[in-house]
C-alpha cells in the first residue's frame, strides 16, 4: 500500500476526527485539548474542501478549563446525526468525564452538556437505524475505551444503550473488545457501525505516535462477541511523508462508496496531528484503506481585526473578553501570564504548514518594567518563544529564559518569524522599514504531545494590575514555498 497520504485535508492543530453527512453535506469536529472555545465544527461537500462553522462549545457556561494541565481538557469527540439533531460526545479529562451536546444546526447553538456515566475517553455514539441500512432495532449505542493498566497500555471497549430523547445512559454494560492479542496496547477510539447486516467496531491501538494503527471487529450482534478480521491491522504503523496515522472514523458518500478521515503527523515540524483522508474498499468485510494523494492549496492569512473570527482561541476559558477589534487588536494586559496555569491575555491560531513566514506590527508603550506585549510561539504554558516590546526594547524568550534582545525607538514596531521546521528565525522592522534578523533559534524542544504550535498575539504585566493596551494592527501568516499544484496568490513579505 502507498504510504503517500498526499496533504492534510485540515491542516495544523486538527487531531482525532469525527465526520458525519446528513445529505450532501459533511460535518466533522476535531479535539481541542485546553484551548477554547472547544470543539471546533467544519463543514465540506467533498471532504476536502472545508469551511469552519465554528465551535460546539463557545460559551464558558459550557467548559470550564480552570486549571487544565496541558493536552488534558477535551479528549477525542464524535459527532452523529439522528432525527434531526446532531449529538456530539466528547470527554473532558480532569473534570467530570463524558458528556454530550446537542444541536438542529451544526453551526450552533449547540446545547449546555448533559454529563454520562462511565470512565475512561474516546466516546463514540452508533445509532442502529442508520439510513444505509434501515434495518437496526431503533436503539443507540454509547461506546468508550478505560484504562486498566496505565504503564502497561492495557485498555478495554465498553458500551452501554444511549437514550438520545433525555440524552443519557441505561442498562447493562458490555465490554466489547481489548485489542488484536493479549499484549495490545492502547486499543481506543472506538467506532461501530452496520454494514451489509453484521457490526464492525474500528479502533485505534499502538498509541498515537509512531506505532498507531486501525484494527477492526465484526459481530452479528451489536453486544458482540467482536472477532478480529483477517489481516489486522487494517492501516499498519505508516512510514513516509505522513507517520501516526489512525484514530479513523468512516463516512458513505451520497454515491455508496467509503471514505475515512483520520490523524496523521508530517514529521519535521511542530504542527503535530493533523486530518488526513482516505479511499476505504471492503474485502471479505474488511476495510481496506488507500490513501487519497492531492495537495492543498495555502491560503495566505491576513487579519485587520474588524471582528475577532471563529478560528482564534486562547488558552482555557476567558470568563470574560480581553480584547476588541475594529481598529486593530487590542490586548488588556493583565496579571496573568504564559507559564501559569491561567488564562492570559493570548489569542493565537494553529501552524498549518511547516514553512510559514508570521508578522505583525505592534503599537504599544509600556508604562512600567513589568508591562510587555508581542508576537508567541506556543504549544502550552511550559513550551513557547515570545518576542515582546519592553521598557528596554525587544526581548526574545524561551520561557523565563532571554535568547536575544535590541534596543528599538519608542513607536510602532514590526514583529516577525520565519519558520523552517524547527528553525525559528525571529526578526523585527520598522513600519517601512527592512526586516533584520534578531536571531535563530533551533527550536526543536517545540515537539508535541496531543496539541501542537499556535501562532499569535501575547500581552502581560507580569502579575501587577495594569490599564494599559496592546494595540496589533493586523496579523499576517504566507507560506514560502509551495508543493506543485497549490495556489498562494501572495508573496511572503519576511
Amino acid at each position: 500500500m502507498s504510504t503517500s497520504f498526499g496533504d492534510p485535508v485540515l491542516p495544523g492543530f486538527r487531531p482525532d476526527p469525527s465526520v458525519c453527512r446528513v445529505g450532501a453535506d459533511y460535518y466533522l469536529v476535531t479535539s481541542s485539548f485546553e484551548w477554547f472555545p472547544g470543539l471546533p465544527v467544519f463543514h465540506s461537500r467533498d471532504l476536502v474542501n472545508w469551511r469552519r462553522l465554528g465551535s460546539a462549545l463557545d460559551r464558558p457556561s459550557q467548559l470550564d478549563l480552570d486549571g487544565c494541565e496541558p493536552s488534558r481538557g477535551l479528549f477525542a469527540p464524535t459527532i452523529r446525526h439522528h432525527d434531526g439533531v446532531f449529538h456530539l460526545v466528547c470527554t473532558l479529562m480532569d473534570g467530570p468525564g463524558h458528556f454530550v451536546v446537542t444541536a438542529t444546526d451544526p453551526a450552533g447553538p449547540w446545547s449546555e452538556p448533559q454529563w454520562l456515566e462511565g470512565e475512561g475517553f474516546d466516546p463514540s455514539l452508533f445509532f442502529d437505524d442508520g439510513p444505509d441500512d434501515g434495518d437496526g432495532d431503533g436503539r443507540a449505542w454509547f461506546t468508550a475505551a478505560r484504562v486498566l493498566d496505565e504503564a502497561a497500555g492495557r485498555t478495554e471497549i465498553w458500551m452501554r444503550e444511549y437514550l438520545p430523547r433525555e440524552r443519557r445512559l441505561t442498562g447493562p454494560e458490555y465490554v466489547l473488545w481489548s485489542g488484536t492479542h493479549p499484549g495490545a496496547r492502547w486499543s481506543e477510539a472506538p467506532h461501530l457501525y452496520k454494514i451489509d447486516g453484521s457490526y464492525l467496531l474500528l479502533t485505534a491501538e499502538g498509541g498515537t505516535d509512531v506505532d498507531h494503527s486501525v484494527v477492526a471487529a465484526r459481530a452479528d450482534r451489536v453486544t458482540g462477541p467482536y472477532e478480529g478480521v483477517s489481516g489486522n491491522p487494517v492501516l499498519p504503523p505508516a512510514e513516509g511523508p505522513v507517520t501516526c496515522t489512525g484514530h479513523a472514523d468512516l463516512v458513505r458518500t451520497p454515491y455508496g462508496d467509503w471514505r475515512a478521515v483520520l490523524l496523521g503527523v508530517r514529521p519535521g515540524s511542530a504542527i503535530g496531528r493533523e486530518t488526513f483522508l482516505s479511499r476505504v474498499t471492503w474485502s471479505d468485510g474488511r476495510p481496506v484503506f488507500s490513501p487519497l494523494g492531492h495537495t492543498s492549496p495555502r491560503h495566505r492569512l491576513r487579519d485587520d481585526f474588524a471582528t475577532l473570527s471563529a478560528d482564534w482561541s486562547t488558552l482555557r476559558t476567558p470568563r470574560a473578553p480581553f480584547w476588541t477589534t475594529g481598529d486593530g487588536l487590542r490586548l488588556q494586559l493583565r496579571p496573568e501570564r504564559l507559564g501559569e496555569r491561567t488564562t492570559p491575555s493570548l489569542l493565537v491560531l494553529p501552524q498549518e504548514q511547516p514553512d510559514c513566514d508570521v508578522s505583525t506590527e505592534l503599537r504599544f508603550l509600556p508604562g512600567a518594567p513589568e508591562e510587555e506585549a508581542g508576537l508567541a510561539v506556543v504549544i502550552d504554558d511550559d513550551t513557547h518563544l515570545v518576542l515582546l516590546r519592553t521598557t528596554e526594547g525587544l526581548s526574545l524568550r524561551r520561557g523565563p529564559d532571554v535568547l536575544a534582545g535590541v534596543v528599538v525607538p519608542p513607536g510602532p514596531v514590526r514583529l516577525g518569524v520565519r519558520i523552517r521546521g524547527f528553525s525559528h528565525t525571529f526578526a523585527y522592522a520598522a513600519p517601512d522599514g527592512a526586516w533584520q534578523d534578531l536571531t535563530t533559534v533551533e527550536a526543536t524542544f517545540l515537539t508535541p504531545l496531543f496539541t501542537s504550535v499556535q501562532l499569535g498575539l501575547y500581552a502581560t504585566s507580569n502579575g501587577r494590575p495594569s490599564t494599559n493596551q496592546a494595540h496589533f494592527a493586523w496579523f499576517d501568516i504566507t507560506h514560502p514555498h509551495q508543493p506543485s499544484g497549490a495556489k498562494d496568490t501572495d508573496d511572503p513579505e519576511m
